[in-house]
């Protein structure tokens, strides 16, 4: 798993988010998986600081759902270092 979450990078550096330390956790269940992140808080006074992280922490949660998604995971469940759900990526079957 750790392998598959090396192919998102980080916008901002460009290193993948194992190697920046973002991901400190992972529960995997059969299809399911669960992802865990550190994500680093920008400075609270700073407005345009804040907008930049949450537009590098959506493009972070769609690579991350993304690539997750290709290797055939159908439920995928992204958390920050608080316990808060930050993303779900559910494959519906049609049938």
């Amino acid at each position: 798993m750790v392998e598959i979450l090396k192919k998102v990078q980080d916008p901002e550096t460009g290193v993948n988010i194992v190697e920046v330390g973002l991901v400190y956790g992972l529960t995997v269940e059969g299809d399911r998986i669960d992802v865990f992140l550190l994500m680093a808080r920008s400075t609270p006074e700073c407005r345009f600081c804040r907008m930049l992280a949450i537009n590098v922490q959506r493009k972070v949660l769609r690579g991350i759902v993304t690539v997750l998604k290709e290797e055939g995971f159908n439920k995928i469940r992204v958390y920050n270092e608080l316990g808060l759900l930050l993303v779900e990526g559910m494959i519906h079957d049609s049938t």
